[in-house]
């Protein structure tokens, strides 16, 4: 999705020649009606685009919300990779994409090997249906906590919540080790295992995701909470 012409066509083609099947778009919402229809396995989302911006189309499928004529997106959609491309340089601009769900940035200009190896970096990590659980493993409940590996779902004080792949996937290695410290390079290498192209920030971006999601609070955390110096933890039981 992305409202310059030259830019869409150039992403399109170096997609094209790795042998991915590109649908271009310039309007967000044309883009959220088509992942209403139809599954895809990588989103290429321009900040600044017409008719939803980057970061709205990027929270409306992660939290698929079905309100002032936005689509839902279909299910499968939810945990879809989301590659941001902006404009703009400042941190905190590429810290909002981040935190509205986009799994990774690059900044324009961004020269087409890099696009390449970061598309096939998203594309290499594990989705919901490829990563769900084994019937071996069993539900675990830590506080109010209640986590299925199996189904992929978690309930927090009744209440059902709707995580990305990587939301989930650090909840459940945090809940299964309450107290232990997991250092930002341990998380780094055990949820999102080769990429090369995440750092120390993509884990405290998604550490806020998941604050926001299970707590009731987020500011002040009681699940998972902050080692200074060290990393993070699932409170103690």
């Amino acid at each position: 999705m992305e409202d310059e012409r030259n830019i869409r066509e150039l992403v399109s083609l170096h997609l094209g020649l790795e042998g991915y099947e590109c649908v271009a778009l310039e309007n967000g919402l044309d883009a959220l009606e088509r992942l209403a229809r139809e599954r895809f396995d990588l989103v290429v989302l321009d900040l600044m685009i017409p008719g939803l911006d980057g970061v709205a189309v990027c929270r409306a499928i992660r939290k698929a919300p079905d309100r002032g004529g936005v689509p839902r997106v279909l299910p499968e959609n939810r945990d879809v990779p989301v590659l941001m491309l902006t404009a703009k340089r400042e941190e905190n601009d590429r810290v909002i994409g981040l935190e509205s769900g986009a799994d990774d940035y690059l900044t324009k200009p961004f020269g087409t090997r890099e696009l390449v190896a970061r598309a096939r970096a998203l594309l290499r990590r594990p989705r919901g249906v490829a990563t769900a659980a084994s019937p071996g493993q069993a539900p675990l409940r830590i506080h109010d906590i209640e986590i299925d590996p199996a189904r992929r779902r978690v309930v927090v004080s009744g209440r059902e919540v709707e995580l990305t792949t990587q939301e989930f996937n650090l909840l459940h290695l945090l809940a299964s080790h309450p107290g232990i410290v997991f250092s930002r390079d341990a998380l780094l290498a055990r949820i999102w295992k080769e990429d090369t192209h995440v750092t120390d920030r993509s884990v405290d971006t998604l550490v806020k995701r998941l604050r926001q999601r299970i707590e009731r609070t987020p500011a002040e955390p009681r699940y998972v909470l902050t080692v200074w110096g060290a990393g993070y933890k699932m409170s103690d039981v």
